[in-house]
């Protein structure tokens, strides 16, 4: 069986296309990458094969390169037109918008925890090799020791996590120094290659199935103390910028959200439109479903909640992109009220992405439940994925902000 998106693969879509320049034409490229993957979506979640044609498609595209500065052959693009793309990707297929925005996340952080010699060569490296990267970064796992064996360290252990996996090129490492502080980690990178790391196929999760999130087990990985981010002779050296890594990531998980709750309307709307059939027995009968009043109030309903919550994530997405031009001037107070405002921006994304995904049944009717329609990708992807974190912890922060105007301290999940 070949699949859509690898018969894409035969000739690149955008070969014979010029390298999009504004934000408009990226955010373009990223809505072809979503009508690409939007049309077999559903039979890629049930194969769940290795999304290794998924993600050269987003190399071709250009998405992988877009945070990185035109000079190094990037996109040259923002956070906050990055998260538009994550959104828009997620919204033909939501385990690959979620792949693409942990890379971009992943492919900045030499930015948020290194010294700038450590990030500039990073972005060299990266740019030109146009490296997909994954993470085995999991803080509630302690279960990697990274031992200090002179101008090395060496990493043993395992994580429960390890998102991009098998089709990542290169792998943050993060674990706790042996003997060292219990409560400061170490990122290292390594190729995904590297024989002492071992992938696991046991994802088998209800959603994000081609998330490549399995587990993964360490051993004797060797890094060089000089690609230890942010460490100088051994010794961390700690600044506010390496705080905003978690509202960043957090972001991320907001806008694949919304790009999965937009899918789910679009879906449905055009099932509604084409398929969906008028009830006869309601007193006030009509020739098409589109002029039942019911299905009308009903999505009438979702699309506004959907655009409120875009337009919140919005703004959370242009407050972080204006910290992130002067990293060495983020005060606590900025990076805490960009925190709660994208803690607002999540549990909105998560709520109506759900309410989406379940309520697109009652507005399509009985026969759109079908499992050849496979609707409940959208609400199983966003139902996964935002149990991450206890949405009631995000709330609990806007309301200490909003009652005491406290802002959160950073956390591994804040």
């Amino acid at each position: 069986m070949t699949l859509t998106t690898e018969k894409a693969l035969e000739s690149s879509p955008w070969a014979d296309s010029p390298t999009p320049h504004t934000p408009a034409d990226w955010v373009k490229r990223a809505e072809e990458v979503a009508t690409i993957l939007q049309v077999d979506a559903v039979e890629r979640d049930r194969v769940q094969n290795v999304p290794h044609a998924e993600v050269q498609l987003l190399k071709d595209a250009g998405l992988v390169n877009i945070l990185w500065r035109v000079a190094l052959g990037g996109g040259g693009q923002t956070w906050a037109t990055a998260y538009q793309v994550i959104r828009r990707v997620s919204e033909g297929d939501g385990s690959i918008g979620q792949l693409l925005g942990y890379h971009l996340e992943w492919s900045q952080l030499a930015e948020f925890y290194g010294i700038k010699e450590q990030a500039a060569e990073l972005a060299k490296k990266a740019a030109a090799n146009t490296w997909f990267f994954g993470g085995a970064v999991n803080p509630r796992d302690s279960d990697l020791i990274a031992e200090d064996q002179g101008e090395n360290l060496v990493f043993t252990g395992k994580k429960t996590f390890s998102t991009g996996s098998k089709v990542s090129d290169v792998t943050w490492l993060e674990g706790l120094i042996k003997d060292g502080d219990p409560n400061q980690s170490v990122f290292a990178l390594a190729k995904s290659d590297d024989p002492g790391i071992t992938f696991h196929d046991d994802w088998d999760a209800l959603g994000a199935r081609l998330s490549e999130s399995g587990s993964v087990t360490i051993k004797d990985v060797s890094v060089p103390w000089s690609g230890a981010l942010g460490w100088v002779n051994k010794e961390f050296q700690p600044r506010i910028y390496n705080t905003i890594t978690l509202p960043a990531i957090q972001l991320v998980f907001t806008n694949i959200y919304l790009g999965g709750a937009a899918g789910a309307l679009r879906t449905g709307t055009h099932y509604t439109r084409n398929t969906t059939r008028p009830w006869p027995y309601g007193g006030d009968d009509k020739e098409e479903a589109i002029d039942e009043p019911y299905i009308l109030d009903g999505y009438g309903d979702l699309q506004a909640k959907l655009w409120a919550a875009e337009a919140l994530a919005d703004v959370a997405g242009e407050r972080i992109t204006e910290l992130h031009a002067n990293p060495g001037e983020v005060t606590e107070q900025q990076r805490g009220e960009v925190a709660v405002l994208i803690a607002a921006a999540k549990q909105r994304a998560v709520d109506v992405g759900l309410e989406i995904g379940t309520k697109i049944y009652e507005l399509t009717g009985a026969r759109a439940s079908s499992n050849s329609y496979g609707f409940d990708i959208f609400w199983r992807n966003i139902r996964t994925h935002s149990l991450h974190d206890p949405i009631a912890y995000k709330r609990r922060e806007v309301g200490r902000y909003a009652l005491i105007g406290e802002v959160p301290e950073p956390t591994w999940y804040t």
